[in-house]
């Protein structure tokens, strides 16, 4: 269970720096997720030694994420992704949970915004930071439209204010920089939103809530406060001028662009496909594993069909959802449109198979897999926030149907 997922029969092969990049993600996880992944757990924490180690090792970097984001193949992310989830879950969220940020930044930021911010979303190898997507309200998650967070423009100042209440916000509260999602104009519904930045150290935002998870517990998730918080115009994602002309053809009716937030979301889909696919793999290998050492009426449990044929299922489905992700990753970085909600199809298929995978290995495990003792109970745990965040099965169902019937489906 020590080496990176075989592509040798694939499709395609990977490009070379693609596969550098997966087998230098998969031995930072032998080497320093897995270890560490049952304390962390445990312990409930943000394991920030590992992600010094990351960004010493130099996978926790500006000039990583930037190379995996403008990767031409599109695949370094989701298989990077991949082998961080299939160290452990909850890890991989605290590494790779500025990454969701990023992709708002680079998705609606200008030249200069990226280039200023994105070193700040990740701070130094000796004082590492995180960054924050904050999206979701109390009373707006899958109703994405419906946020009440409100950003006013106060013209003698020259200020954005922000107050609201945002949740379910990985890294709230911890991360240097904070990119909220709010309403600009409440009548354009979701046409009205932008996302502005908030630096570190900005009076008047402050952390709620921590919430303690069933799964995915290395990785800090709270609410996040906004009182009166003022930051410069310049802080708005895309400057202001271009808010000001995608708010006025939004009143006139004309087409404007989807709302950065829900953008950053599409984008990254099939990298959370990856996530959930490294976290099934995981779960999969291991019940192998243990399927041809646990010997049981003078045989391994294996050779039972029973065993083996629900082995056989696990193989066939994670491909399946790992070439989903693949192909969603490679249309976006293509700039082939997902007409037919290909990145959600990834999701959803992933997801899935994550929560089934992690289920049948603890059933392959018996008594044991239910015990804190094995890693197939933390896996599974894991798995099934893949159903609810960044759009739960239920949406990606919504937005799939959508897309293939052209009805507006409700």
């Amino acid at each position: 269970m020590t080496a990176a997922m075989d592509t040798e029969n694939a499709l395609f092969d990977l490009p070379p720096d693609v596969a550098d990049a997966r087998a230098w993600a998969h031995d930072f996880a032998v080497r320093y997720i897995r270890p560490a992944a049952a304390d962390y757990d445990a312990r409930e924490e943000t394991p920030w030694p590992v992600i010094q180690d990351a960004a010493i090792a130099g996978l926790y970097t500006p000039e990583f994420a930037l190379q995996a984001f403008t990767d031409p193949s599109g695949l370094m992310l989701p298989v990077v992704a991949e082998e961080i989830f299939w160290g452990d879950g909850g890890m991989g969220q605290a590494l790779l949970g500025t990454f969701l940020p990023l992709a708002a930044l680079v998705g609606a930021g200008t030249p200069e915004q990226i280039r200023t911010w994105t070193p700040e979303f990740f701070g130094s190898v000796e004082h590492p930071a995180v960054a924050a997507l904050c999206a979701s309200e109390p009373d707006a998650g899958s109703d994405a439209a419906n946020i009440r967070t409100r950003a006013e423009f106060d013209e003698p100042s020259g200020d954005w204010i922000l107050n609201g209440v945002k949740t379910w916000a990985t890294n709230g509260g911890i991360a240097g920089v904070h990119v909220i999602n709010a309403t600009v104009d409440r009548d354009l519904g979701a046409r009205g939103h932008a996302l502005f930045l908030v630096p570190p150290g900005t009076p008047g935002i402050s952390q709620g809530q921590k919430f303690s998870k069933h799964g995915l517990r290395a990785s800090h998730t709270a609410e996040v406060l906004l009182e009166d918080v003022r930051i410069p115009s310049g802080l708005v994602l895309g400057g202001k001028d271009a808010l000001d002309a995608r708010l006025a053809a939004a009143r006139e009716r004309r087409k404007v662009r989807v709302p950065a937030a829900m953008a950053a979301f599409e984008a990254t889909r099939p990298s959370i496909a990856g996530m959930a696919v490294g976290v099934a793999r995981a779960a999969y290998e291991y019940a192998l594993d243990y399927a041809k050492t646990r010997v049981q009426f003078g045989r391994p449990i294996i050779a039972n069909q029973g065993i083996a044929f629900m082995l056989a299922d696990m193989a066939t489905e994670i491909d399946a959802a790992r070439l989903l992700a693949w192909r969603a990753s490679n249309q976006l970085a293509r700039g082939i449109p997902l007409r037919n909600a290909e990145g959600s199809m990834a999701k959803l298929k992933a997801s899935e198979v994550a929560v089934r995978t992690t289920e049948q290995a603890i059933q392959i495990l018996g008594g044991n897999g239910y015990t804190r003792d094995y890693p197939v109970e933390r896996w599974a745990r894991d798995a099934k926030i893949f159903t609810i965040y960044e759009g739960t099965s239920e949406i990606q169902r919504l937005i799939i149907s959508r897309a293939i019937s052209g009805i507006r489906i409700e």
